[in-house]
């Protein structure tokens, strides 16, 4: 690797706002903001929307969609079998 050309790859603290969840990783993210984390050092820390903690597939909160009756309904509004004129 040509050296200069990569960006800094550092640990940085991700914070999900939502679920009030935060974790360190490595990153080459930057941000202005910074947080003093559990181990006393500060970090760089990201806000996301979602993270693992609040997204709906992960937390098992995730909506199903009923779907059971969209064809019957539409058969009764459209008719089944109208002959095509």
């Amino acid at each position: 690797m040509k050296p200069g050309i990569h960006p800094e790859y550092r640990p940085v603290v991700f914070r999900d706002r939502a679920a009030d969840y935060a974790f360190l990783t490595r990153s080459t993210a930057t941000s202005d903001k910074t947080i003093e984390w559990e181990d006393g050092i500060t970090y760089p820390v990201i806000d996301v929307e979602i993270s693992s903690a609040s997204h709906p597939f992960y937390t098992g909160t995730q909506r199903v969609l009923d779907t059971a009756g969209r064809v019957e309904r539409f058969e009764r509004r459209y008719g089944r079998g109208r002959s095509e004129e």
